[in-house]
């Protein structure tokens, strides 16, 4: 089974404007040649950073810079790449307030693409994607430590918040996201956790490895970090794997030349009797408001970092032709 990731997919501002809303633009075109790699995999999940809806009004626009929301033609997008999957905890899907994220719900659910991370109530935000293959059961679920006046409730919709220090998750957090893979557990083969935390830039920190490993003790296969714009290490804890930030996969964002935000991968899980054996890293690049594959020059940058930043936790990345492969040991 080879299960496809992302980072963050936004889809909202001039992807909106100049891809989304273009009707001359076919939505396969979004995702360039990179999308063949996209279509060999079994399965798709993406962290999708923005809302989908026609409705609502930004949210806070005095103090929150960017809000994000594409229009529902962008399911189109989705479907053209055939995501089967997407986490909804973040700090943008509520950019646009609760009719708009309602709105996002009810029509992903129509377009068929499983959604977990953010709800109704917070009993719909911590229930797990779950995604039938023919080699089994996966069950997705997601957390963010961003804006914390979004976390959902019993009769508020939002998202599923975590706080968490140097020593981990704080309580309630830790005891529900306990529950919540407990229950993931016992529905699926393998489980996957996505984690929108942390700065946008940098090296994960001390709080967010502690966090990374707790999650997998309370029973994840995978650790699959975003919210950084770069893909940072990969760290082999236990015989599993944590992804601590897969960067920036689709945007608009402006590029810091040193840190080369519009460069990550598609980091495809190979997975074997339920246990991923093996991670390959496709380098691609963010160009006109699409997705590519990374040119030669683009791909020796990110080998040479992303060597360097898996090597930090005693990981080890080969780089044969143009794929990373880190073997899960």
């Amino acid at each position: 089974m080879k299960i496809a990731l992302t980072g963050d997919v936004m889809l909202g501002r001039m992807v909106d404007q100049y891809v989304i809303q273009n009707r001359s633009v076919r939505p396969e075109a979004l995702w360039g040649d990179v999308l063949p790699v996209m279509l060999a995999a079994d399965c798709r999940l993406i962290n999708l950073e923005c809302v989908i809806s026609s409705r609502g009004e930004e949210w806070h626009p005095a103090t929150k810079a960017f809000h994000f929301r594409a229009h529902p033609r962008a399911l189109e997008f989705l479907q053209a790449a055939g995501i089967d999957g997407v986490t909804l905890a973040n700090n943008h899907v509520l950019d646009f307030g609760a009719d708009a994220l309602l709105d996002c719900l009810t029509l992903l659910d129509r377009a068929g693409i499983k959604r977990t991370g953010a709800g109704g109530t917070l009993q719909e935000a911590l229930t797990p994607a779950l995604l039938e293959l023919p080699q089994g059961r996966v069950a997705a679920v997601a957390l963010t430590d961003n804006e914390p006046d979004w976390e959902a409730s019993g009769t508020k919709p939002g998202v599923n918040y975590v706080a968490y220090q140097g020593r981990g998750l704080l309580e309630p957090y830790r005891s529900r996201m306990g529950q919540v893979l407990s229950s993931a557990r016992r529905q699926a083969d393998l489980v996957i956790v996505s984690a929108h935390v942390g700065p946008n830039w940098g090296a994960p920190s001390r709080a967010i490895q502690t966090l990374a490993r707790e999650l997998i003790d309370m029973g994840a296969d995978l650790y699959w970090g975003h919210s950084n714009h770069t893909p940072q290490g990969i760290e082999l804890y236990k015989g599993k794997a944590i992804l601590y930030s897969t960067g920036d996969f689709v945007d608009d964002y402006a590029v810091d030349r040193d840190e080369r935000n519009d460069l990550s991968f598609l980091f495809v899980l190979e997975v074997e009797k339920a246990r991923i054996g093996r991670i390959r890293l496709y380098p691609v690049r963010i160009e006109d408001l699409g997705v590519r594959v990374a040119n030669e020059q683009e791909w020796q940058f990110l080998k040479r970092t992303m060597q360097a930043k898996c090597k930090a936790f005693g990981t080890m990345m080969e780089g044969e032709g143009k794929t990373g492969t880190v073997e899960v040991r």
